[in-house]
C-alpha cells in the first residue's frame, strides 16, 4: 500500500500530530509492503523533510510557495490532491486537527474516495482494520476498507505514538500548478489571544472546568495548574454557555474531542456529551463535591471535594514536585 501522509506546520513548525499520522502510515506501509510518503505545504519549509523522514518518510514532497504562507482549503486542498496523485497515493492520511478535519473532505471529495474520520485504533494482522468510536463514544466500530480501492482517514491526535523509523525523507519539489485564481478566500490576517495555554486538542494534559466553577473569574486557578503541568485549559459546554470561557476550549461532542495523557474535570458533572470528547484520555482525575456525579463512572482517579481548596493545592504538590527534581 502506498501512503500519503499530510504533515500540518504551523509557524514552520510541524504538528505533533502530524508526525503521530507519518509513524501510523509508515506502520501501514510496513503491514503491507508498500512505501510511505508526506506532503507538507508552507514558505520556508523545505527543512522539515528531515524530522518527516525520521518519523518514516521515504519521500517528502514539499509546496514551498508564498501561496501556502497562509492554509486555505482552496490552495491546500489542489496542492494535496495533486501530490497523491504523482505518488499514487491507496492510503490517505490527516491528523483529525481543524486544519486537518478541514482540508481531508476538500481532497478526498476531489479525488472521488472515501474518508473515515477520528480513526482511535488500526489492526494491520490478517489485513488492515481500522477503529473508530460511533454513538458519542458509547460503542465503536471496527472497518475495512474497500479492496483496491484508495481511501482517506483523519487520526485522532495524542492516541498513536511518534516512532523513530528513519527513512530517506527525500525532497521532492511539488510541481502543485495552483495559481493565485484557484483560491476563493483569502486570509488577510490572523489574530490570536495573547497568553494563550496550548490548544486542548494538542496538549498532553487538560485542567477542564465546568458549572462548579462559579465564575470565570475562577477559571485562573485551572489556569495556574495547566501552566506548571505543561498544559491546556478546557471547559464544558455549560461553562462556555455561560460565557465564562471561549468556546475554543470547549471539550465535549460539541466543541473538541481529546486524547489526552491527563485529564483533569473540575467541578464537571459528566453528561454524555462532554463524556463523548475525553472519555478516550488515557488518565481522568475528576474532582467534584458530588460523591454521585456521573464523571466518577469513567474516572481513573476520584476526588470528592471542593475544586477551591482541591486544585491549589494540587498546583502547590506539582510545584514542589518540580522544585525537588
Amino acid at each position: 500500500m502506498k501512503v500519503l501522509v499530510f504533515a500540518e506546520q504551523r509557524d514552520g513548525k510541524l504538528k505533533k500530530a502530524s508526525l503521530e499520522a507519518m509513524s501510523v502510515g509508515r506502520d501501514l506501509a510496513d503491514a503491507t509492503g508498500g512505501s510511505a510518503a508526506a506532503v507538507v505545504l508552507g514558505q520556508g519549509v523545505a527543512g522539515l523533510a528531515e524530522a518527516l523522514g525520521k518519523a518514516g518518510a521515504e519521500k517528502v514532497f514539499v509546496g514551498d510557495d508564498a501561496l501556502f504562507a497562509q492554509y486555505s482549503n482552496d490552495a491546500y486542498g489542489l496542492a494535496v490532491g495533486k501530490a497523491a496523485q504523482v505518488f499514487g497515493a491507496e492510503a490517505l492520511l490527516f491528523s483529525a486537527t481543524a486544519m486537518g478535519k478541514d482540508l481531508a473532505p476538500k481532497v478526498t471529495a476531489r479525488l472521488g474516495i472515501g474518508l473515515l474520520s477520528d480513526v482511535t485504533g488500526i489492526v494491520t494482522e490478517g489485513g488492515v482494520l481500522f477503529r473508530r468510536p460511533i454513538y458519542a463514544g458509547k460503542a465503536f466500530a471496527t472497518l475495512a476498507p474497500q479492496s483496491g480501492k484508495p481511501f482517506g482517514l483523519t487520526l485522532r491526535p495524542n492516541v498513536f505514538p511518534v516512532k523513530d523509523s528513519p527513512k530517506a525523507g527525500e525532497v521532492v519539489s511539488l510541481d502543485h500548478g495552483v495559481v493565485p485564481g484557484d483560491i476563493k478566500a483569502v486570509v488577510e490576517k490572523i489574530v490570536t489571544a495573547q497568553g494563550e495555554l496550548l490548544d486542548v486538542a494538542e496538549a498532553n494534559v487538560i485542567v477542564s472546568g465546568g458549572r462548579g466553577m462559579k465564575g470565570p473569574e475562577n477559571y485562573k486557578i485551572l489556569e495556574d495548574l495547566a501552566r506548571e503541568m505543561g498544559g491546556a485549559v478546557g471547559a464544558s459546554r455549560a461553562a462556555v454557555d455561560a460565557g465564562w470561557i471561549s468556546h475554543s476550549h470547549q471539550v465535549g461532542q460539541t466543541g473538541k474531542v481529546v486524547s489526552p495523557g491527563l485529564y483533569i474535570a473540575c467541578g464537571i458533572s459528566g453528561a454524555i456529551q462532554h463524556l463523548a470528547g475525553m472519555s478516550s484520555s488515557k488518565v481522568i482525575v475528576a474532582i467534584n463535591k458530588d460523591p454521585e456525579a456521573p464523571i466518577f463512572k469513567v474516572a481513573t482517579y476520584g476526588i470528592v471535594g471542593d475544586l477551591f481548596e482541591v486544585v491549589p493545592l494540587f498546583t502547590q504538590a506539582v510545584k514542589a514536585m518540580k522544585a525537588g527534581a
